[in-house]
């Protein structure tokens, strides 16, 4: 069977690893155009499923050379002094290694390299219309070329393309969790290794860390507001002046981020914000990852629930011999459990993570200052019991 996915990320080429493994010819359509590889994108956290995924990709050790082993966290108050905590803890609570924290472009990277001799990739085009009969599915890309599949996968992400032509315009299923995200490089002035340097106030959060094998450092800044932005997606130069509005004024070392911005050519912003379906299979479409059920970026584990179940729905696929309406079911059935308990990870993400009051940004610290005094049995039960356990606690079949 011909199966085009759309999305070269993350679940995109984990999903065709499995299916070229189970006889399937797998296509994925990416509309960059090309990947940017090597430690390129933001920091993503892969718990215990994902690293299974990994492992039966034979990945593990890649992964591993390209961690990015970062454990101070250094609270940074002006006129107050630096907070460091060490939370070696969060690895010692995973002590079968279940947890390694790498660079997004590293983990496309790694996916891109174990697949490409096995699996057809077009970069640099997108699907522009399906038309779906008995026996397949037409494709018209933005390209203007034709093809014709048995299936078509959406894997590309929180503003689905496969979504939105099978099921519907995106703000049907799109859930705004009242904050936003910006990330973007920066010279590295800290020197590498270093601490990921942390700075919170009342409704922001600015953190910096430094980038392996390069003079390069992210920066990270999170806010809240109640009611969303309105601008232009493609638009990077508006999403630029919104962020410079938004902290505007702000201290430490806010003024030297907001003036790399111009030089920064992977600058990227959107909402926290959730897509929620009753379903996500359609006839011989179905989506997996953000596109089905992202948990919200960078609070509810969308990395490793994406590689989870796309190795479910290749599974799904392989059992039931290319029966895409049996094989549908199994996979739906079979993760949205997980799903569930991932997306309610985000909202108790958000609330912790972004302080709403001056209280809560100096229990924040405390709370820092405190946890890594605590004894090792408690400080590993309170890490495991918060995001990291929901996000660990999914079984793969064998």
């Amino acid at each position: 069977m011909d199966v085009l996915i759309s999305g070269a990320s993350v679940a995109g080429p984990v999903l065709a690893y499995w299916l070229a493994r189970a006889g399937f010819t797998p296509t994925v359509v990416e509309r960059t155009p090309q990947l940017r590889l090597g430690a390129g994108g933001h920091a993503v956290d892969l718990f215990a499923p994902a690293m299974t995924v990994a492992e039966r990709m034979g990945i593990v050790p890649t992964l591993r050379e390209a961690a990015l082993g970062q454990s101070t966290l250094r609270l940074e108050r002006p006129g107050r002094p630096a907070i460091d905590a060490d939370f070696t803890g969060l690895s010692d609570a995973f002590a079968d290694g279940s947890h390694v924290e790498v660079m997004r472009g590293d983990l496309a990277s790694t996916l891109h390299d174990v697949t490409r001799d096995d699996v057809e990739y077009v970069f640099g085009d997108s699907i522009r219309e399906l038309a779906e009969d008995e026996r397949g599915v037409d494709v018209v890309f933005d390209s203007g070329r034709t093809r014709r599949f048995d299936l078509v996968i959406g894997a590309d992400g929180l503003h689905s393309a496969v979504r939105r032509l099978t099921f519907g315009p995106e703000e049907e299923f799109h859930h705004y969790l009242g904050g936003y995200l910006a990330v973007f490089t920066v010279p590295n002035q800290h020197g590498t290794p270093g601490p990921t340097r942390l700075y919170s106030t009342v409704d922001r959060v600015v953190a910096t860390y430094p980038v392996p094998r390069t003079d390069q450092a992210r920066a990270v800044l999170l806010f809240r507001r109640a009611a969303q932005l309105s601008y232009d997606r493609r638009d990077v130069a508006e999403q630029k002046r919104l962020l410079r509005a938004e902290f505007a004024g702000e201290g430490w070392e806010v003024p030297r981020l907001l003036g790399a911005l111009d030089d920064a050519d992977d600058f990227y912003l959107d909402s926290i914000s959730q897509i929620r379906m009753d379903t996500w299979s359609r006839g011989r479409v179905t989506l997996v990852g953000d596109a089905g059920y992202s948990p919200g970026p960078a609070v509810g584990g969308g990395t490793t629930l994406a590689m989870a179940a796309a190795y479910v729905l290749g599974r799904a696929l392989a059992e039931h011999r290319g029966d895409h309406a049996a094989a549908f079911a199994a996979y739906e059935d079979r993760v949205r459990d997980y799903v569930l308990r991932c997306r309610r990870v985000a909202p108790r993400t958000l609330r912790s993570g972004i302080p709403r009051s001056r209280a809560q940004v100096a229990f924040s610290a405390a709370a820092m200052r405190a946890l890594p005094r605590l004894p090792s049995a408690l400080r590993h039960r309170i890490l495991a019991d918060r995001a990291s356990g929901t996000l660990s606690s999914f079984t793969l079949p064998d």
